[in-house]
């Protein structure tokens, strides 16, 4: 793999200064230029940048050259801004995107049939094992500071529990007879750190990309950000260009309000921090299912 990447860099001339890493990026400074070098993780990101293209979106980074194991990027020089109207400025591309590479495709029965029972074992699932749990923290005799903190507010958890129980039912009425979905082009890891803004914005890192239902694009985001901005009026704001159905609308909020398995393996310090993040994500989750039903 080394043998390639040495490859590449002979094959463009680039004679580095500076090499500054970051993640499994490297940043090459030369005497006239910077370079971006990034192991491949997608052999169809050609395929998909093409086809962003041929749709009229090209926030993205180019190619300059490549092999088996690695690509070569332009590198963008970025603008500072408030995180803020980054994330507006994110919502602005997803709607873009999405609309861009919007179409409808035919799904057989068993499409929605799997995302309905997939759900509801998720619920009992939880439902078991929250249950399971308070049970146990109820009988000591003297809870620990994160044990306390849990049973305080496990009565969110079943809340929202409840919530998908019964809107997974009313989402499946609506679904169970149709034969089509609508798909877009999915970016798939929707965060900050993929957002650059320059002369124009882009969204980089695409290797995760794939055609499917656009509010996973939506919940990427929100899961990766939840607790840094109001998304209430991120989603309204995308809704103004690039309207939700019904249906993806409902099955979105499902999927924000199910809750995760706490695993409460930590010391007593972490987990108490771990416990109230967690309860925050749901409180927070809370307040956007209600300002939304308004």
């Amino acid at each position: 793999m080394e043998n390639n990447l040495r490859k590449l860099i002979i094959k463009n001339n680039i004679k580095g200064k500076k090499i500054t890493f970051k993640n499994n990026t490297r940043i090459i400074d030369t005497n006239d230029r910077r370079i971006v070098i990034k192991k491949r993780s997608n052999n169809n990101l050609d395929s998909i940048y093409s086809y962003l293209e041929s749709r009229g979106f090209n926030y993205f980074a180019r190619i300059i050259d490549q092999n088996n194991d690695y690509l070569l990027y332009e590198y963008i020089e970025e603008i500072e801004e408030p995180e803020e109207q980054k994330a507006s400025d994110i919502i602005n591309l997803l709607m873009l995107l999405h609309s861009k590479t919007s179409y409808y495709k035919e799904v057989d029965y068993d499409y929605y049939k799997k995302i309905y029972e997939d759900i509801n074992t998720d619920i009992d699932y939880l439902y078991i094992y929250y249950n399971d749990l308070i049970g146990i923290i109820n009988k000591e005799v003297y809870m620990s500071p994160a044990n306390y903190l849990m049973a305080r507010n496990i009565s969110l958890v079943f809340k929202m529990l409840k919530y998908c129980h019964n809107n997974i039912e009313v989402w499946y009425d609506k679904v169970k007879n149709k034969k089509k979905v609508r798909v877009v082009n999915l970016h798939n890891n929707v965060k900050i750190e993929h957002f650059i803004k320059s002369k124009k914005p882009y969204l980089i890192s695409w290797d995760n990309s794939k055609k499917d239902n656009p509010i996973y694009d939506l919940l990427s985001f929100y899961k990766n950000h939840y607790l840094d901005f109001d998304f209430s009026e991120l989603f309204k704001q995308y809704e103004s260009g690039y309207p939700l159905l019904e249906d993806e609308r409902l099955l979105l909020f499902i999927l924000i309000a199910l809750p995760d398995k706490l695993v409460l393996d930590d010391n007593e310090y972490n987990l108490c921090i771990k416990i109230s993040k967690y309860f925050d994500n749901l409180s927070k989750c809370y307040d956007l299912l209600s300002k939304y039903k308004k």
